[in-house]
């Protein structure tokens, strides 16, 4: 077999893409990086180095699932999000850059000074929304909630290697919990069926779909959390949503009459998340 360099092997993947579609010359920076488990910087350090006959297999075919429009992320089997890396699988959600600025923005509002409190993460997925608050905030006390089995099951590893001290919890919404909690988060699924023109092939053919989309125009889980959540949050409690980036003012009705309201924009000035204290 003829021997392959890492530049080479760059060079006939880039021969399958856009060469100006820097999201796509990421991904298979991304894929020949993890061949070996090297960062950005080795990976240019080593261009010269040959790959084995196995691992140039193995890469060329994950070059073609990414042709296929499999996620990057799936085809690794692992993403990175808040600077932890976590497992991923077809059972769970791809966790989003937007994402980590509704933990950033719950970590900003409640500073380490503060007394130990009682979270709950519903629809965790991953469980990197709970876990990365754990991780930052070792002194509260984290319940990673699902409903799916399987799901939930990929949060339970990624907690593990992780050293996440998290409870688990399997069931619907905010049903599944026993208790009063100073804060609740939550990223629903909150996509229209109208707007899935608007959404990138690759999550259409496989990121699960009770993950993404939601009756009511995207309000279902909205509108289920205004009726019950003063049941589970503690006086003055907090309840954080991350959004669709047309929904704020919808979702800000919803909860007019349960407490204040407040909404946040991502990084590209669009509505992406909201607090609601009660």
């Amino acid at each position: 077999m003829i021997s392959m360099s890492f530049f080479e092997a760059q060079k006939w993947a880039f021969s399958f893409i856009n060469k100006d579609d820097e999201e796509k010359k990421n991904a298979i920076g991304l894929l020949l990086m993890d061949i070996r488990g090297w960062n950005e910087v080795q990976l240019l350090e080593n261009l010269r180095t040959n790959l084995t006959g196995t691992e140039f297999e193995q890469f060329k075919k994950s070059v073609k699932m990414y042709q296929a429009d499999w996620p990057v992320q799936y085809i690794l089997g692992h993403t990175q999000f808040f600077g932890h890396a976590f497992q991923v699988t077809e059972d769970t959600l791809i966790p989003r850059p937007e994402t980590e600025e509704l933990v950033e923005w719950i970590i900003l509002d409640n500073p380490l000074a503060d007394a130990a409190k009682k979270i709950a993460d519903i629809g965790t997925g991953t469980g990197a929304i709970g876990i990365s608050l754990q991780l930052e905030r070792p002194n509260w006390d984290v319940t990673l909630s699902d409903i799916s089995e399987k799901t939930l099951a990929v949060a339970r590893i990624n907690a593990i290697n992780l050293g996440a001290d998290v409870r688990f919890a399997a069931g619907d919404l905010l049903y599944v919990l026993d208790d009063k909690y100073d804060l609740i988060v939550s990223n629903p699924p909150y996509i229209a069926t109208t707007e899935v023109n608007l959404m990138d092939k690759s999550v259409l053919k496989y990121e699960p779909k009770e993950a993404l989309f939601a009756q009511e125009n995207g309000l279902f889980f909205y509108r289920k959390f205004a009726e019950e959540i003063v049941n589970y949050l503690k006086p003055g409690g907090k309840l954080y949503l991350e959004i669709g980036f047309k929904q704020g003012k919808q979702v800000a009705k919803l909860f007019e009459n349960v407490g204040r309201v407040e909404i946040r924009q991502d990084f590209y000035g669009n509505d992406r998340m909201v607090k609601v204290t009660i």
